[in-house]
């Protein structure tokens, strides 16, 4: 059964990770494997090799989820708009108990109390994650990004040539550091840069010269930025996790101002919204505190 869960969060992390505007790195932080994955993404074989039993169904779960599923949350989100994100709106704000208590702000029995130092330095934390992913908004959620990535995709759909490898490669670097930060989307920043288009069309074809170089910028921008994670995670946990929670809830923020801008429906899309999020957020809220 523990590794059902594993295959079927690694679904949710696949859908997540090509879906515009959602963020990978946050639904792990919904599914509390957000820490196992950083702390595997890593240069050194044998740690990979003995923790086989936790990152191969989670993988599994996740090719499942980018081939197969991904297709199906589309066509929700191209029918159902309003409903299918606000599910993905309670699942992020579902896992906020959760980084909550890992910030240490948390009162807990017989612990003296924070300084009022280290509540200013965690609310800074916290406010630079809000701060952000709120840029977001300046960059996109509009007809402009899509034109971009089509026109981008056109001009790369000629001959490969070096400069296109190198392009895909550093796009690839970005889009899996921002994946892994929680709150950023990695597919987003592909939209923005006008080569979200190109990417899931070589994925859908399964253009291998296209995919190689996209796929080693990817490896690298990994392997850079959970090391750059596990620095601060091991240096200053609690402003870390201050800084995921800035990231989560403004994260919360962005999709319920992306989704709600042109939002016009009635009663009956409210209420399905309404049920849609309640379930989202029951899901996050109970799955993370069994990963306790």
């Amino acid at each position: 059964m523990k590794y059902l869960f594993l295959v079927l969060k690694g679904i949710v992390l696949g859908v997540a990770n090509v879906i515009p505007g959602v963020s990978g790195g946050t639904m792990a932080v919904v599914f509390n494997v957000y820490d196992k994955i950083i702390d595997l993404i890593t240069p050194n074989i044998k740690k990979i090799l003995r923790s086989w039993k936790f990152w191969v169904p989670l993988a599994l779960g996740m090719g499942i989820g980018i081939f197969v599923f991904s297709k199906i949350i589309t066509l929700l989100l191209n029918s159902y708009p309003v409903p299918t994100t606000f599910f993905f709106i309670g699942l992020i704000a579902g896992s906020i108990p959760l980084v909550w208590k890992k910030t240490g702000l948390q009162k807990t029995g017989g612990e003296s109390s924070l300084s009022a130092a280290r509540k200013v330095q965690l609310a800074l934390c916290f406010a630079v994650g809000v701060a952000l992913v709120l840029c977001m908004m300046f960059f996109g959620f509009d007809d402009s990004a899509k034109d971009a990535a089509k026109a981008s995709a056109a001009s790369l759909s000629g001959e490969f040539s070096f400069k296109v490898a190198l392009m895909l490669f550093f796009a690839g670097a970005a889009a899996a550091i921002a994946m892994i930060i929680p709150g950023i989307s990695g597919s987003f920043l592909l939209l923005a840069l006008g080569m979200y288009a190109q990417i899931m069309g070589a994925i859908a074809t399964l253009n291998v010269p296209l995919l190689v170089p996209f796929a080693l910028g990817v490896m690298a921008g990994l392997i850079f930025g959970a090391a750059l994670v596990r620095l601060l995670m091991a240096k200053a946990p609690s402003h870390t996790y201050s800084l995921i929670l800035g990231l989560v809830a403004g994260s919360v923020v962005l999709l319920f101002v992306g989704v709600t801008k042109d939002f016009a429906g009635g009663v009956a899309l409210v209420l399905f919204s309404v049920l849609t999020l309640a379930a989202g957020f029951a899901a996050a809220f109970f799955s993370s505190r069994s990963e306790n």
